[in-house]
Parts: structure tokens; C-alpha cells; sequence
């Protein structure tokens, strides 16, 4: 098998799975997962600034980031939170089992073993890196929670712009005639 072909795998098979999870689901935890991938995006761009790991075969479009990043992580992010939202440690349990995999298997192992990445710091060291992130991410969704929490108070107490007040006193208007 190509290597661009187990990356585009790595890319789109994930999204699949989204299939056996309800939409509401979806669509809750869809704002941390892009925002897992956009501060993986960020940490891989200063990797390979730094030298950390470089991409030696990429796969089009993407030129040094790879398609893990858009593919495997924003699902995995989403079935992480799902199952394990609001209880921290299981949550970092479950993201520390995870990073392990990504880190000594996937960046340490197969990825480089096939000339995908050049990955030139310690697994034990960027496993920090990772967890950092995943303590991130989880502080990201606590903080979408209580703005969400806020926008209920405009629906307990019917506060509504003053152009929707028209149109709901027009249309009772209509009915009475």
C-alpha cells in the first residue's frame, strides 16, 4: 500500500464512524474538535519550525502537516468528549492511553519506519506536549459549556431583539382577525 493512501485512509475512514453517533452529539462536540485540530496545526507548524519532526513524503494538498491531524483527531476528540466529558481524570486516563499510541507507535514507529516523518525529539517528551494539549482542549469545552449556559437566560425569560418582538405581535394580530 502507498503511503498516501494509508494517510488519505487516516484522513477520511475516521469520519465514518460519525455515522453510529447521533447528530445532536455531533454537533456538540464539533466546536472542540476543530479546535483540536486547530492547535495541533499550531503546535505541528512550530515542530517543524524547530526541527522536532519534518515530513519527508507529503500527501496532497497538505505540503508539512499531516492529514492525522484532520482526519483521526477531530473524530477521536469527539468520541473522547462523548464518553468522557465531565469526568476529568477517566477523560485524561483515556487521552493519556491514546497519546501513548499516537506517541511511541505512531510518531516513534510507523510513520517514520515507512519515510512518512523524520521525528527527531523523545516520545517522552512529546508525550507532555500532547497531554498539554488534551488539558487544553478540555479547558476550551468547559469554557463553551458556560457561554452556552449564559445564552439560556435569554430564552427562561423570552428576551428576544426588538424586530422578532414585531413579528411575533403581527402574527397574533393575524389570528385575532
Amino acid at each position: 500500500m502507498s503511503n498516501s493512501f494509508i494517510m488519505w485512509l487516516l484522513t477520511l475512514v475516521p469520519w465514518l464512524t460519525l455515522f453510529f453517533m447521533k447528530k445532536e452529539e455531533i454537533k456538540r462536540w464539533m466546536p472542540v474538535a476543530m479546535f483540536a485540530v486547530v492547535l495541533a496545526t499550531i503546535i505541528g507548524d512550530i515542530g517543524i519550525r524547530l526541527g522536532v519532526w519534518a515530513t519527508r513524503e507529503p500527501t496532497f494538498p497538505f505540503s508539512q502537516i499531516l492529514p492525522f491531524f484532520y482526519g483521526v483527531m477531530p473524530v477521536l476528540t469527539i468520541w473522547v468528549f462523548k464518553f468522557t466529558y465531565r469526568h476529568f481524570w477517566p477523560y485524561m486516563i483515556t487521552n493519556l492511553i491514546l497519546d501513548v499510541v499516537f506517541n511511541f507507535f505512531i510518531l516513534g514507529y510507523f510513520l517514520p519506519g515507512r519515510g512518512i516523518v523524520d521525528f527527531n525529539i523523545s516520545p517522552l517528551l512529546s508525550l507532555p506536549i500532547t497531554l498539554l494539549h488534551a488539558v487544553v482542549i478540555y479547558g476550551y469545552q468547559m469554557w463553551q459549556d458556560e457561554a452556552l449556559l449564559n445564552t439560556d437566560s435569554f430564552t427562561k425569560y423570552n428576551i428576544k431583539p426588538a424586530v422578532a418582538k414585531l413579528f411575533t405581535n403581527n402574527s397574533k394580530d393575524d389570528e385575532s382577525d
